[in-house]
């Protein structure tokens, strides 16, 4: 599709759909760059929005998600995270993953924070939420994609995990060093 489109100092010349699914869609556009020149722009977008929990017990203790991750080769512990549809509310959303997940629900909840993950290539976007006054919601019931393990640990072990990289999810890091700046300022709002 031919265009003259203006994005802020960017010109775009045509854009077309280089790949979709139910996920994602991958756009190329032919622009003229900031700096006058003539460029490609490849651009992921997200047909959901991203959500994640840190929930806390009683005891101070939080729950991770432990999973192989295709893209990276590994197996990855992470915060509860998932996605819904762009035009849900974002702590319903966490309510939801957080009970497929690990099997959770919590009566109290705080938006944290909003984060744009890997701006220069995709719009995804992700709201990050603290959870507390947990209860059992039942069992687990994840996703026919995912083969889960649930780890219960104090919240500073998991702090302690970012800090030395055993947890490197970039929603997971954000949400717990949000978690960690509240602690640290007095201002949590449980013991």
């Amino acid at each position: 599709m031919t265009t003259d489109e203006k994005r802020g100092p960017w010109s775009i010349r045509s854009r077309r759909t280089a790949y979709d699914n139910q996920w994602i869609r991958v756009t190329h556009h032919e622009v003229k760059t900031p700096g006058g020149t003539d460029g490609i722009y490849g651009a992921v977008h997200f047909k959901q929005q991203g959500v994640s929990v840190v929930p806390v017990d009683a005891e101070g203790y939080t729950y991770l998600v432990g999973q192989y991750r295709f893209m990276l080769g590994r197996y990855c512990w992470e915060i509860p995270a998932g996605g819904g549809a762009l035009d849900a509310e974002p702590r319903d959303i966490a309510a939801r993953e957080l009970q497929e997940e690990t099997g959770l629900r919590a009566r109290q909840w705080r938006r944290l924070v909003e984060c744009d993950l890997s701006s220069s290539i995709t719009d995804e976007r992700s709201a990050a939420f603290l959870a507390w006054d947990l209860i059992t919601g039942g069992a687990s019931s994840p996703e026919p994609t995912e083969q889960l393990k649930i780890r219960r640990l104090p919240l500073r072990e998991a702090f302690a995990m970012v800090m030395a990289g055993e947890i490197r999810d970039a929603v997971s890091v954000v949400t717990l060093q949000a978690v960690r700046i509240l602690q640290l300022e007095n201002r949590l709002p449980f013991p």
